[in-house]
């Protein structure tokens, strides 16, 4: 027994009206577009440091330095663990006019970091008067 298959004609979509198409707006794109405005260049000169002639450096800094194993030094005296706080109010009194800085190497944790800043605020020095440098050791 034969069955009759009745044949489907496949829709085919026309290529080459498409192209005619895709050509036109191509077309009308390009005519159409309004191109960018060159803008003026800002002009910026950044600040250099020329050398400062040594005679005319007034604020010298003392140092508080934390190496990498977390000893502290401040100036050349080794500060014993946990009387940083003390340290920094006998040498406020001391040297009153004298400014601090901190030079910490970088594989110091930061929780030493944050226990010298709370010794250095409960001494009353305000931590953004003292800078900080990480030193990038090898």
């Amino acid at each position: 027994m034969e069955f009759h298959r009745v044949q489907r004609n496949r829709a085919q979509v026309p290529i080459v009206p498409m192209i005619d198409i895709l050509f036109i707006l191509l077309v009308f794109f390009i005519v159409s577009t309004t191109f960018k405005k060159p803008r003026e260049v800002l002009q910026i000169e950044l600040p250099t440091i020329k050398e400062i002639p040594s005679d005319t450096v007034t604020d010298t800094r003392s140092i508080i330095a934390v190496d990498a194993v977390g000893n502290i030094t401040l100036d050349t005296l080794i500060v014993p663990e946990g009387l940083l706080g003390t340290y920094l109010k006998v040498f406020q009194k001391q040297n009153p006019d004298r400014k601090l800085e901190l030079e910490a190497d970088r594989r110091v944790p930061l929780e030493r970091l944050l226990k010298i800043w709370d010794a250095l605020g409960k001494a009353g020095i305000k931590i953004k008067d003292v800078p900080a440098r990480i030193k990038l050791g090898e």
